[in-house]
């Protein structure tokens, strides 16, 4: 029998916090998994970020819905046994920590693989378990400035500057949910556990596309520099001032001769000067200045974004956050979606982003509250009774905050 969701009976012990890690686990609650979150006694530290209603965070609301949060003292000796138990019952366990943490708490791999053999562990850190930057903690915009991304980001000769969103974090999480995913696919086929090692550095090197075979492969003659509004190696691509907002226009290929004819500058298809994207990156500016002014021609941007869209060149409005929040496309595919939460009330986060045709429908998902499935967890997996789960609170191995009624 096909079972109802994606990872149905999959189990997954979840020691994340934050954002990578927590990203990977909700992808994974997301599609049916049972994960328990274990936190600290003092809770995942999101729980008192913003936005804050009623107490609650809508940051931890959003990266935790559909797990089940076990609270426990990882220091003590008991707790540590807990887990021990917990560990050799699940598929997956995925902690983000900095690396060496698992190990002093006698929770690492090596510890956990010997209870468990089929045991699939992934270990998020921000440079790795390997390498001499191992050691450090980090954060998104720590590995951003390590991987070269952050020296992208800016005007030429000017400051650098990040992202204000999580690139690093997410994308790390979707890539250690791919792993995860491969790995369960692997041990399917008889192959066994295994250990993953994601890293942030790792992940975002990974996204530069031209940078770093453009540096190399040409001998260093291609340096990748910040260019500010405008892309370094391809032209035109970039953001153009139009009327009253700005515009991200790209044109190659079969689209410059689009645009050109749109903006009734055939002339430019046989000069010399914007012959192919070499010269064309090198008279940059001339291109600019065409489009702008031929913008500024126009009744207005939403105009120009219909005649740029209905003669096939790439275009998009530059939205706010509330403005894509409100475009019908996301609200459509449920790319911008809302939850509700028992506390928070309702309110908007990241849909999912993950589209499956065999399952169509999202989960109606909640955020537990600290510690809200200690008792659960501790009898459906290690057949304690109400008294064991007592007697574990009141000596501070278990931790757990008011639920309300």
């Amino acid at each position: 029998m096909a079972p109802k969701l994606m990872l149905e009976g999959i189990k997954v012990l979840d020691f994340t916090h934050v954002l990578a890690g927590p990203t990977c686990t909700r992808l994974m609650a997301e599609l049916g998994a049972e994960v328990i979150k274990v936190e600290s006694l003092a809770g995942d530290l999101v729980r008192t970020m913003p936005a804050l209603k009623n107490g609650r965070s809508g940051y931890y609301i959003q990266q935790n819905r559909g797990k089940k949060s076990l609270c426990l003292d990882l220091r003590n000796p008991r707790a540590q046994e807990i887990i021990h138990g917990l560990a050799a019952k699940v598929d997956v366990v995925v902690e983000n920590f900095t690396p060496g943490v698992m190990k002093r708490l006698n929770i690492d791999w090596e510890k956990l693989s010997k209870l468990n053999p089929n045991l699939i562990m992934c270990s998020i850190s921000a440079f790795g378990q390997s390498g001499p930057l191992s050691g450090l903690p980090g954060f998104d915009y720590i590995a951003q400035a390590y991987a070269g991304v952050i020296d992208m980001i800016g005007e030429p000769g000017g400051s650098p500057y990040f992202a204000g969103l999580g690139l690093g974090d997410v994308s790390t999480g979707a890539h250690a949910f791919g792993a995860v995913s491969a790995a369960l696919f692997h041990r399917l086929r008889g192959g066994g556990g295994q250990y993953l090692d994601i890293a942030l550095l790792d992940c975002l090197f990974h996204c530069h596309e031209i940078n770093v075979q453009g540096y190399d492969g040409s001998g260093g003659a291609f340096t990748p520099t910040r260019t500010g509004a405008h892309h370094g190696a391809v032209a035109p691509i970039g953001l153009f001032k139009g009327k009253s907002q700005w515009l991200v226009i790209i044109a190659i290929g079969a689209q410059w001769n689009n645009l050109c004819k749109v903006m009734g500058r055939e002339d430019m298809l046989s000069d010399p000067r914007f012959a192919d994207n070499a010269v064309r990156t090198i008279n940059r500016q001339l291109i600019v200045d065409a489009i702008e002014g031929w913008l500024r021609s126009t009744a207005s941007d939403d105009e120009a974004v219909r005649i740029l869209q209905e003669n096939h060149v790439p275009v998009a409005p530059v939205l706010s956050v509330p403005q894509a929040m409100a475009h019908p496309h996301l609200i459509q595919r449920q790319t911008v979606r809302t939850v509700t939460d028992r506390a928070f009330g309702k309110v908007k986060v990241p849909g999912m982003p993950l589209k499956f045709s065999a399952f169509p429908e999202t989960l109606d998902l909640q955020a537990d509250f600290l510690g809200e499935s200690n008792a659960k967890v501790l009898r459906e997996y290690l057949g304690m009774t109400d008294g064991d789960v007592a007697a574990l609170a009141k000596e501070g191995v278990l931790g757990s905050e008011p639920v309300p009624g």
